[in-house]
């Protein structure tokens, strides 16, 4: 038995092209979007000060109903207030700039101190034998419990607050820069080696481009706790300073003050970190990393 097949149909198509008609037209395919895509995207910078402008409008609102006592805290208002009429009589600006002069100071002797050890430590075995164990020590000590001795070594003035903010620099730098420095991968140095190249060409070359990106993320930790330590610092026999109006506003009960001097520190401290970051971006081109999705 034998099935036999029609041949299709093509009297209307033949029909269609002696005619000069043209088929019809096929329908536009229109592209699936996600309903996630299709929402309005709210920016970023709109994201990220909506929690803080809340918190904000909120603080406001139990300082203004009475809910909230101004010696307890004062309202955001009365803050801003306040910080206009110390900016006004320069008495903020002096304190800001007496505390900047003693962080300089300060980051500028323990970066030279933690680099320097840390560099001693992480390019020779028997730097490493003779710095490490001691500063793995000191470093345990809190620097806050040394306040006492460095008053009783360098008496009352600027040197005992500046020691205290190198003490605090100092330790992160050198944990960083060490372990930057020993974190540089083996094979590096093998190629400089096979390509000819000195010992001080190694480290120059190959180390320390190796370890800066550890170098920078101490000195972003260093600066933190160059601000903690200044606040410390400036609590103890002070006479100038954004510590002493802290102390200064304690005695007399003003929050508003206190908060506004909180503010400087947070602000001055931002401002560092960006600074650091900013030439992280600059030194670091070379080393791609992931920015997140």
């Amino acid at each position: 038995m034998s099935i036999s097949h029609a041949p299709p149909d093509t009297s209307e198509t033949d029909m269609s092209v002696v005619s000069g008609t043209s088929s019809p037209a096929v329908p536009e395919l229109e592209a699936l979007v996600p309903s996630s895509a299709r929402r309005t995207r709210v920016p970023r910078w709109l994201r990220r000060t909506t929690g803080p402008l809340v918190l904000l409008g909120l603080w406001q609102l139990l300082g203004a109903t009475g809910l909230l006592a101004s010696d307890v805290l004062a309202s955001p208002g009365r803050i801003a207030r306040v910080g206009g009429g110390l900016l006004a009589d320069g008495s903020l600006t002096s304190a800001m700039g007496t505390s900047l002069q003693r962080v300089v100071f300060g980051l500028l002797f323990g970066t030279l101190i933690g680099t320097g050890l840390a560099l001693v430590s992480g390019l020779f075995r028997i730097g490493e034998d003779l710095v490490d164990a001691p500063v793995q020590m000191l470093r345990t000590v809190p620097f806050v419990g040394l306040i006492p001795l460095f008053i009783i070594w360098f008496g009352i003035g600027e040197a005992p607050k500046v020691a205290i903010i190198t003490l605090g620099v100092t330790f992160p730098l050198y944990l960083n820069v060490h372990a930057g420095i020993r974190g540089v991968d083996a094979q590096l140095i093998e190629a400089g080696e096979s390509l000819g190249l000195s010992r001080w060409g190694l480290v120059r070359h190959v180390v320390l481009p190796g370890a800066l990106p550890g170098a920078l993320t101490g000195l972003r930790y260093s600066l933190g706790i160059a601000w903690l330590a200044l606040v410390f610092a400036e609590q103890i026999n002070a006479d100038s300073g954004i510590g002493f109006l802290m102390v200064q506003a304690r005695d007399f009960l003003r929050t508003d003050v206190i908060v506004v001097c909180l503010i400087v520190y947070a602000f001055l401290g931002l401002l560092a970190d960006f600074i650091v970051r900013s030439l992280e971006r600059l030194l670091l081109q070379w080393r791609p990393t992931f920015t997140g999705r």
